[in-house]
């Protein structure tokens, strides 16, 4: 048992400085480079803009209006912490947030009004979760099906078909294929919603309600899971067939071993951790793609939560929360797949 929980534990370790790592580039990225500053100065100024046109119908002195306005730009620059060095304001937001003390977004609100950051995030997780997680059950569930029958024709039409498909599947981006499914089945079929998460207005039970999200749902899913299920079906299919030659398969065979027997005894078995693999990281690596196709549709959730943090008003907390939010996903993935190693192939202990 320690020999499997020390390697584990390093494992562990070693993720955690991932965390630690991507945070740190993060803020570099957005401060060194003056990138947050350009932002934050902009937004400035577009309130100093607005501020001064307001004010400019009730004071009539020129000197007593660029005094306001000279005082309400301090108070912007001190809010938005212009009046500090990037590195006094980004690096403590580090410390806090691997410390899950999320802070405070400046301008985002929960549907009750919190500016809390750990609320916010809390309140769009849950929407993200429900595309992604019926995308990946769907994905695992037809790319495994078809992906070994694929493998057991290898070289027919239909797998070269497959190929095909795979390589369009992977090209094809997501936004770009919601667009056109919101025109098809929106616009010229009327039969899904083209947006949102609920009607206008919502229905009133709580049954109706979840009803009324999964219709909404349905679209964005329909989107997501052509995107992802070419490639996987692919992947399993050659990751399959590359250990259906292997040796111990072919004892199998001459050994007169049904087909069911060796598909699942000797070549899934082994084929499992590498097709495992796939999922959980394509899993991971769709929560932070999401951002795009969850703007197209409307859909509240964490890419959505993204795309509003870096857009209109930035808010560099909700930035820096949601890329540890982000990489912590996959830092979990990463060592849950770990474990599953040892459970799925005994030689890892070894």
């Amino acid at each position: 048992m320690l020999s499997i929980l020390k390697p584990l534990a390093i494992r562990f370790v070693t993720l955690a400085g991932v965390l630690v790592a991507v945070l740190l580039l993060l803020v570099v990225s957005l401060g060194a480079t003056g990138f947050s500053d350009d932002l934050l100065n902009a937004q400035v100024n577009e309130e100093i803009r607005a501020f001064r046109i307001a004010q400019a119908n009730t004071i009539r002195n020129p000197e007593a209006l660029e005094a306001a306005v000279a005082e309400r730009q301090a108070q912007l620059e001190e809010f938005y912490g212009l009046d500090k060095a990037w590195y006094t304001r980004m690096f403590p937001q580090v410390w806090r947030v691997l410390k899950l003390d999320l802070g405070e977004a400046r301008t985002l609100r929960t549907a009750e009004g919190s500016n809390s950051v750990s609320d916010i995030v809390l309140e769009r997780l849950p929407y993200t979760l429900l595309l992604l997680l019926t995308t990946s059950i769907i994905t695992a569930i037809v790319g495994l099906t078809v992906g070994v029958r694929m493998a057991m024709r290898a070289g027919s039409r239909i797998d070269r078909g497959m190929a095909y498909f795979a390589a369009i599947s992977f090209a094809v981006p997501a936004w770009w294929l919601g667009i056109l499914f919101i025109l098809v089945f929106a616009f010229k079929l009327d039969w899904l919603p083209s947006g949102g998460m609920y009607s206008t207005p919502p229905p009133d039970g709580r049954f109706d309600r979840w009803l009324d999200l999964g219709k909404h749902a349905l679209l964005p899913i329909i989107t997501l899971v052509p995107v992802s299920v070419g490639p996987y079906i692919y992947a399993v299919r050659t990751m399959t067939l590359s250990v259906a030659q292997e040796d111990h398969v072919v004892l199998a065979r001459a050994k007169g071993l049904p087909d069911r027997t060796i598909m699942r005894r000797h070549i899934l078995r082994v084929a499992a951790p590498p097709i495992v693999t796939g999922l959980v990281l394509g899993l991971t690596g769709t929560v932070s793609g999401a951002i795009l196709t969850e703007t197209v549709f409307n859909w509240r959730g964490m890419g959505r939560l993204y795309f509003d943090a870096i857009s209109g008003t930035p808010d560099e907390g909700v930035i820096v929360a949601l890329t540890f939010v982000f990489t912590l996903i996959y830092v979990i993935a990463r060592f849950v797949l770990d474990i599953l190693y040892v459970v799925l192939d005994p030689r890892v202990r070894i």
